[in-house]
């Protein structure tokens, strides 16, 4: 197995809403790029309920994001795990980014959104408890947008992913 480590965050002090995945992928972790992955719906879900033009480069992408009062991040720091899959994470090798810090630096941040079943289960298991704030977030689980999440199509994930821009921190407008 190979240790595989995550992103810093995106975000600035005003966001309002923080979307989690577990761990960058393969195809992440080689482009050094959230969602790098080709197929992963992430940035065209996005983008549709931001209204963003397509072909938007990465790092606008990011700017879009911060300018929408989204932050991104992972709930893994680090991890074993051989290939992309979460079902590959060693467990025992988990080791979770430090959300007390920071939350206390984002303290307006309520709501959480989880990408898929392995980040909300590995914040709930390895940092909720611990959590100082954890009476302020709203948090929920959306669809994973990874192409091994194939049980739901392109146009079921965006219904489901329209709860982001319809928590009462997002405007979406600030996304273009």
């Amino acid at each position: 197995m190979t240790t595989v480590c995550s992103f810093p965050p995106v975000a600035d002090c005003n966001a309002r809403v923080l979307i989690l995945g577990s761990m960058p992928g393969v195809a992440s972790l080689q482009a050094g790029q959230y969602y790098a992955h080709p197929r992963n719906a992430f940035w065209p879900i996005l983008a549709a309920l931001l209204d963003w033009p397509s072909g938007v480069a990465y790092a606008e992408r990011l700017a879009r994001l911060r300018a929408a009062r989204i932050a991104l991040w992972d709930v893994l720091q680090s991890c074993r795990r051989d290939g992309s899959l979460d079902a590959a994470i060693d467990d025992a090798s988990i080791v979770p980014n430090d959300f007390g810090g920071f939350l206390l630096q984002h303290t307006r941040i309520t709501h959480v959104f989880f990408n898929g079943s392995k980040a909300e289960s590995a914040f709930r298991r390895y940092v909720l408890p611990e959590l100082f704030c954890a009476d302020r977030l709203v948090c929920e689980r959306l669809p994973s947008t990874s192409p091994a999440h194939a049980a739901r199509g392109f146009d079921e994930k965006l219904r489901a992913w329209r709860r982001v821009i319809q928590s009462p921190c997002v405007d979406p407008s600030d996304g273009t």
